[in-house]
């Protein structure tokens, strides 16, 4: 899928769901309950088991009428290239590595790296960073998105860390273009419970919906 079609739909959902497991299969039916609930994305991070084989099967089985499928916690170029290979439409980082951003730059691949200064924000714009996720979100608040747009209003912000459904519409209406939630949406898989997942999943999106209006 073209970049600009990647970064279209996950703008216009707002969620990007992050996954992280203790193995692949939990993994697996994690991104198959977010995609019931409609979300658009999710990031399968490189702490769980096996993450490039999991990539490659969520791309294969295709959840969600084309759920959008990324790679998170990639610290350098070399797992970026292995989770585009295994079928990432985009990659997050925990931290700006500009020879990732670059890479990514090159397979036209959206790239989200962390950031939680100013000074960090424009480092990652200054590497083509298509949105810049700003992480720990538990260590930042919406005010700090509402500074950073002040001044730097070009600048695409997806919090991740600390996200809730309590908050999640202060994120949003503090000038953030999407968020990311881990814990506070699949929290309920370690007890093997899927269901609730997918209906965090669908609350998660109105409320983005809702903050919007």
């Amino acid at each position: 899928m073209l970049k600009l079609k990647v970064l279209g739909r996950i703008l216009d959902s707002g969620l990007v769901a992050v996954v992280r497991a203790g193995k692949s299969d939990e993994a697996l039916r994690i991104a198959e309950a977010c995609a019931d609930g409609g979300a658009a994305a999710v990031e399968i991070t490189f702490t769980v088991p096996g993450a490039a084989g999991t990539i490659e099967d969520i791309s294969r089985r295709n959840f969600g009428s084309g759920l959008l499928i990324g790679a998170g916690t990639v610290l350098d170029p070399e797992t970026a290239r292995i989770a585009i290979l295994s079928g990432a439409q985009f990659v997050v980082s925990p931290a700006l590595n500009p020879e990732t951003a670059r890479l990514c730059n090159r397979y036209q691949v959206p790239y989200m790296p962390g950031a939680a200064t100013v000074r960090e924000i424009i480092e990652a714009l200054e590497c083509g960073a298509d949105i810049v996720k700003l992480f720990p979100g538990e260590s930042l608040n919406p005010a700090f998105v509402k500074a950073v747009k002040a001044a730097i209003p070009n600048a695409s912000l997806m919090p991740t860390g600390g996200v809730s459904l309590e908050n999640v519409a202060v994120w949003i209406r503090a000038g953030s273009v999407a968020v990311g939630v881990g814990s506070g949406l699949t929290r309920s898989a370690a007890a093997g419970d899927f269901r609730s997942i997918t209906e965090l999943t669908k609350r998660f999106i109105e409320e983005i919906r809702q903050a919007r209006i």
